[in-house]
This record gives structure tokens, C-alpha cells and sequence, in this order.
């Protein structure tokens, strides 16, 4: 008797144009037969933890330049299921590397169930003592994009004035971390009162503003940094890119990790001073954490050990079950979350 579950998953109705909305999604149901046809080297995964991050809007679009740019990045068709990072168990599996019971991370759906074909981003997962949360977020591409951007781009020294925005998001808040473990000055940039106190209290930031208080975000920064911004991590691109660039000291560095602001606006525009670029010798790099898979290992390792230490903590905006898949992502672009946001799919 061959086993049939029913899989619950979340697609799209329609290209999303502007910012997400709940008549943007619909959950669908389909019967799933929990059994490999002979020969098949697919893997059946119960999804256990999966991903919401704002650069899914860019795939929902009817076109954006970024699905031309990366595989991480093609559009998504309406109707179809929709892929995002998560943790899952193995439940069948065709395929020799993997066995019924392994825990296993890497490209899921937003729904009960994956079936990844033989090719898939899929890896067998240690957690290694941490939550499966952590791995989502902290441990997952969340980490490694802030880790990247930091380390790889910033190139940062002990010392250095550190400038994060959207600082509480899953990328900011680590980059500020990694920032304040390795001895620089940080300040971020949040988007409420409540935001600003846990950057301050319980990560430990040197300072912080909501940026929705500000008027004039190039003086806002010359307080904040009387002495310049010798690194900017940018996460909302946007006017707060063209006052961080005014403040930057020479030789500085920007990396481009994200321009929220400009996902849900296609008005909205960063527009830096190219003379402060040039005089400055600014370098500004955009980056996607999937070129670097090979620093995966170091990643893993330095987070690891600064967790244990308890010199960074990890910040998780955990939500529960399949239907609440498309709340949580509207909620990021009104920035309601606190960190990562995952969502809980099922108990292990």
C-alpha cells in the first residue's frame, strides 16, 4: 500500500507587481504518493523550517533585471510552487547520498512538502548542537550574505566606523555583530522606537536611529558619525545610500546587498554623488552570497564559535504553519519583523 499525504502549498496567483498583498497568494492543496518509481534518484523532503526573504518579491515580478542575473533569481510562473531556503527530513529517497530520517537543508518549496530532483541544492545537514532554526537563518544564506558582505567586500579593520541599514533585518543585525565582535564602531538604521532599543540593549550597537524620525538623513549620519563612515552595509539603497555616501571617509567601502525600498517603488532611485565616489575613492560592490559557497566552511566555523562564546545571538521572527507563509512576507516590506523570518512548518 503505497502511502499518499496531501501537500499544502503557497503559489502565486498573479505577477506581483507593487508591494505584496494577501490577494497576491493562494494555498493550494495536491495528493503526493510517498514512494520512488524504480530507478528514480529524486528525494522526498518534509519541510521543516523554510525561509522569507525580500528578494523573493524581485522573482514574483513580471520582469526584473535581477532574474536575468542569477539562477537564485528566475521568475516564478503564477500557479507554480515557489523554492526558498529551509531545513526538512527525508521521508523517501531514491537518491544513494541520502537515507530516510536525515535531516537536510537547502533549496525546499514554501509548502508540506519537496520533491527535489536529482541536481537540487540539497546537503545533509549537522546541526551541530543549534536549533534547525539556526540553520534557516543564522547558519543558512541569511549568515553567509552577512559574513560575505562584511568580510569578503568591506574588507573590515578593528577600529573602523561601521554603518548598517535596516540593522535589525536577518542580514543587518548579524552584520553589526560580526562588527561589534571585531572591535569597530557600528550604528544602525531601524524603523521604530522599539527597533532602535534592541539594537542599543540587546545587540550592543554604539548607536541608533529610526530613520522614519529623520528629516534630513546626510545630517542625521554627520551626527552620528563626526568622524565619517569608514564602511556602509546597504540593505534599502534608496536616499539613505546618497547621505551614507556624503558621510563616507576615503577609501571607503559599500556593500550592496539589498535596496528594499526600491523592490515595492520602481520610482524610487539611489542617486550617490559620483564626484564623493570618485574623490573619495569609493568602492561600491553588489554581491550575492551564492558565488560564495566556497567560504561556506569559514562561515560556518567563525559563527559558530562566536555563538558558543556568546559574542553574537541569533534573532528569529518564527511563524507557524503553511497558511501564514504570505503575511509574513507582506509583514517584511512593512517592517514588522524582528530578524530572521521563518516559518515553522512542522515538528521534526
Amino acid at each position: 500500500m503505497k502511502m499518499e499525504v496531501v501537500n499544502r502549498y503557497i503559489t502565486i496567483k498573479n505577477h506581483v507587481e507593487g508591494a505584496p498583498q494577501d490577494s497576491d497568494f493562494e494555498l493550494r492543496s495536491s495528493p503526493l504518493v510517498l514512494s520512488m518509481e524504480p530507478g528514480s534518484d529524486e528525494v522526498i523532503v518534509k519541510n521543516l523550517y523554510v525561509s522569507i526573504d525580500p528578494a523573493q518579491l524581485n522573482r514574483m515580478k513580471s520582469y526584473s533585471s535581477s532574474q536575468d542575473c542569477s539562477t537564485f533569481a528566475v521568475a516564478m510562473t503564477p500557479g507554480e510552487d515557489i523554492d526558498a531556503y529551509g531545513v526538512g527530513k527525508v521521508v523517501v529517497s531514491g537518491n544513494p547520498k541520502f537515507g530516510k530520517g536525515d535531516i537536510v537543508a537547502g533549496f525546499l518549496k514554501w509548502g508540506g512538502f519537496t520533491v527535489v530532483k536529482s541536481g537540487g541544492m540539497l546537503n545533509k545537514l549537522d546541526p551541530m548542537g543549534f536549533p534547525l532554526s539556526y540553520h534557516v537563518g543564522i547558519l543558512g544564506f541569511s549568515g553567509l550574505t552577512a559574513y560575505v558582505g562584511f568580510f569578503e567586500i568591506c574588507k573590515p579593520k578593528k577600529g573602523e566606523k561601521v554603518f548598517v541599514s535596516a540593522a535589525l533585518g536577518s542580514v543587518g543585525n548579524l552584520v553589526g555583530q560580526f562588527a561589534k565582535a571585531l572591535g569597530c564602531y557600528v550604528v544602525g538604521s531601524a524603523g521604530s522606537k522599539e527597533k532602535v532599543a534592541l539594537l542599543k540593549e540587546k545587540l550592543g550597537f554604539d548607536g541608533a536611529f529610526n530613520y522614519r524620525e529623520e528629516t534630513d538623513l546626510k545630517s542625521t549620519l554627520q551626527r552620528y558619525f563626526p568622524d565619517g563612515i569608514d564602511i556602509y552595509f546597504d540593505n534599502v539603497g534608496g536616499d539613505m545610500q546618497g547621505a551614507a555616501v556624503s558621510n563616507m571617509n576615503i577609501n571607503g567601502r559599500i556593500a550592496v546587498c539589498g535596496v528594499i525600498s526600491e523592490y515595492t517603488d520602481r520610482e524610487k532611485r539611489a542617486a550617490p554623488s559620483m564626484i564623493d565616489v570618485i574623490y573619495k575613492r569609493l568602492k561600491i560592490q553588489g554581491f550575492l552570497a551564492g558565488d560564495y559557497l566556497n567560504l561556506f566552511g569559514d562561515f560556518l566555523s567563525t559563527t559558530c564559535d562566536y555563538l558558543r562564546a556568546g559574542e553574537i545571538q541569533p534573532l528569529e521572527d518564527i511563524s507557524d504553519g503553511v497558511e501564514s507563509i504570505p503575511s509574513a512576507l507582506i509583514n517584511l516590506f512593512e517592517g514588522q519583523n524582528i530578524g530572521k523570518k521563518i516559518i515553522k512548518i512542522a515538528e521534526e
